[in-house]
């Protein structure tokens, strides 16, 4: 059997220590390169959190007007790729409004149930309605059309006749 220690004492406390294991007369944290200002974190200064960026609702609306440009400029590419402009001999053309004066003529595949023309004839140059259809005449013998397109650079002439689906 043992006995109990005796009362008031630290039976682990070894000599000259105070209780708790700290050495007498030392500050708890020893300096490192003098002590800390007042209000200054113990160990050193703690490096601030990285601000955190805000996505503001200017940025988004100019990426949305920028993609909004850039896809209004690909649908105007692309639709003008069937233009009367890019039309060659051979081609069918479909006419997409009644106007004489704008008949919005389209390339399609002949094979489609839209193909209404023919293109016999393409003349560069800038015609009138009477030496368009003497042109066309001199080009292609057997036209029933003339379809001219004048501006941007683009004068031309169209010799077009009925498409007979075969």
């Amino acid at each position: 059997m043992s006995t109990p220690p005796p009362q008031g004492q630290n039976p682990f406390a070894q000599q000259g220590q105070q209780p708790y294991g700290q050495p007498q007369g030392q500050a708890p944290y020893p300096p490192q390169g003098g002590y800390p200002q007042p209000g200054a974190a113990p160990y050193g200064a703690v490096p601030p959190e990285p601000p955190r960026r805000k996505v503001s609702f200017k940025l988004i609306k100019n990426i949305v007007i920028v993609v909004a440009v850039i896809g209004a400029a690909i649908f105007a590419y692309i639709s003008s790729q069937d233009d009367a402009n890019t039309a060659a001999v051979g081609d069918c053309m479909h006419r997409g409004s009644s106007s004489d004066n704008d008949p919005d003529l389209e390339v399609v595949k002949c094979d489609s149930s839209q193909a209404q023309y023919i293109v016999l004839a393409k003349v560069k140059g800038t015609f009138t309605e009477l030496t368009a259809d003497s042109k066309c005449k001199a080009e292609a013998k057997d036209f029933q059309y003339s379809y001219t397109e004048t501006g941007d650079g683009s004068n031309f002439l169209l010799c077009l006749k009925d498409y007979a689906k075969k």
